[in-house]
């Protein structure tokens, strides 16, 4: 990968305004399958950023054909004195994705690129912008949600297609952190569903999507499928991603070595369609693995002097799903654990978030007897995977790491759990905040009851009135978060579907 020079930096742009000003309008986007001269290449699925530093970024293309990906970053909108970074060459063995990281960016500035592909002839360019983390305390707002084109809820035309992203691109976020599921590779769609009320729910669907996913090309899909939302491509252009994956970008409540007893199911060896996944999940995302899906899902993102985020790989390493009650259990494993004991010890961000793939309180069952979640659901002392989680919190107490916050989705409903010793079973840990937030675009479910172990109390929740609510009845959410530079505030909004505010909860930073 190219290592640039810094850029040198004399004009600074609000990126915020111009974000607000491409939220509502026309898109000059590729139309994703519409090639308009077939003697060009033509970017298919839009433009995307992430895992952004203070001084880098790795920006993301898929092409319809062979070529190679050319990045351009500027500090001017107009792209004068733009950098040229020569990137991969883009070919069917990574079905024309790629990516490269664009280095010797300018900490805390606005970033415009530009994306295309050359070939015989060059593509059309797309462009985008995004912010660097700042090196010195600056206002900081950023946006978590997951749960994408679950339980046959797809791309409605009628409905204004994913439009919740419009909706969130109105605040001009500085990032957005996916807390998975933002596909459902096990999830087909029709053409149509009828509502309860005897409307009909219309789909735009693929063909990748009227099957369960199992092989590469197909979990593949999945991805163009969601791709192929305006809102969710312009977005994406504008706001950088931090990326991570829960069950649904394999299969429901996946666990490694899982044997699968669903007829839907070709394949069994859930161990062989994880790896087929994880590829696409490489391949189509702007996240440090590579395309072969090589490389660490879970990884810290240092943004400035306020915040670090600790994004978790809760999947991979986790035990089988069962009743949950051995005296220890794994959702970590002890290198990721260790890991994250080390680089919490290591912060020195006033802000330390931890965005999780599964909620720590939420009993999640899976069938009659096993638990697909952290909570055993006995209230009692730590068994199970919530061994890990405990051990986690003591020693966060003992080490004197203030200030954490944790981040997930999962459950398809939107709450705030305050955690206390006061009231736990296991009492060895500092207070902390957990806020839950989703879906983006699928069914509506819960709440779920909570489990006492570690003493959390809701107190927000806002979940649908019957289980899987379409879309259309307005029970999808998304989280915001503002810091604040100054006072070092941190501010939590939960929102709906239209961006009306449900729920605020201001937390001071601890001495």
């Amino acid at each position: 990968m190219a290592d640039p020079t810094p850029l040198e930096t004399d004009v600074n742009i609000d990126r915020r305004k111009l974000l607000a000003a491409g939220a509502g309008g026309a898109l000059s986007l590729a139309v994703p399958g519409i090639s308009f001269a077939s003697s060009r290449p033509q970017l298919t699925h839009g433009i995307q950023a992430g895992d952004v530093t203070a001084d880098s970024a790795v920006v993301w293309t898929r092409a319809d054909r062979a070529g190679e990906m050319i990045v351009e970053v500027a500090d001017r909108p107009d792209f004068n004195g733009a950098r040229t970074i020569r990137g991969p060459r883009l070919n069917e063995r990574h079905d024309f994705t790629g990516k490269v990281r664009v280095k010797g960016l300018e900490p805390g500035s606005v970033v415009h690129y530009r994306v295309r592909a050359e070939g015989e002839r060059s593509s059309q360019d797309l462009t985008g912008s995004f912010t660097t983390a700042p090196d010195a305390p600056q206002d900081i707002r950023f946006q978590w949600s997951g749960d994408l084109a679950g339980q046959g809820w797809g791309i409605n035309p009628d409905q204004g297609g994913y439009r919740i992203f419009q909706t969130m691109a109105e605040t001009q976020p500085d990032f957005f952190i996916c807390s998975g599921d933002f596909n459902y590779a096990d999830g087909p769609l029709t053409d149509t569903v009828t509502l309860p009320d005897g409307t009909t729910w219309r789909n735009t669907v693929t063909e990748e999507k009227r099957k369960v996913a199992e092989t590469l090309d197909e979990y593949r899909g999945q991805y163009k499928y969601n791709l192929i939302d305006d809102n969710l491509r312009a977005y994406l252009a504008n706001v950088p991603m931090i990326n991570q994956w829960d069950d649904h970008e394999v299969v429901n409540n996946w666990y490694p070595g899982e044997i699968l007893d669903l007829p839907a199911y070709t394949e069994k060896n859930v161990d062989v369609l994880a790896t087929r996944a994880r590829q696409a999940f490489g391949e189509y995302t702007p996240s440090s693995l590579d395309c072969d899906g090589e490389g660490r899902i879970y990884r810290r993102i240092a943004y400035g002097p306020l915040l670090d985020v600790f994004v978790l790989d809760m999947r991979t390493f986790k035990d089988a799903n069962d009743a949950n009650g051995e005296p220890t259990g794994q959702i970590l494993g002890q290198t990721q654990l260790s890991w994250l004991k080390r680089e919490l010890r290591r912060s020195k961000a006033t802000w330390k978030v931890i965005a999780a793939d599964l909620p720590i309180g939420l009993i999640v069952p899976d069938g009659s007897a096993a638990q697909e979640g952290i909570a055993q659901g006995e209230d009692g002392s730590p068994l199970g995977r919530e061994a890990e989680i405990a051990d986690l919190l003591s020693y966060a107490k003992r080490k004197g790491v203030k200030n954490m916050v944790w981040l997930t989705a999962d459950v398809h409903y939107t709450a705030a759990h305050h955690y206390s010793p006061d009231r736990a079973a296991f009492g060895d840990f500092d207070p902390f905040w957990e806020f839950v937030s989703g879906p983006l675009n699928a069914g509506g479910f819960g709440p779920n009851k909570l489990d006492g172990t570690f003493g959390p109390e809701a107190v927000f929740v806002k979940a649908p009135p019957t289980a899987n609510t379409s879309p259309a009845g307005g029970y999808q959410f998304y989280g915001e978060v503002n810091i604040d530079a100054e006072t070092e505030a941190f501010e939590v909004s939960l929102n709906d579907l239209d961006g009306n505010t449900l729920f605020t909860q201001t937390i001071e930073p601890a001495a």
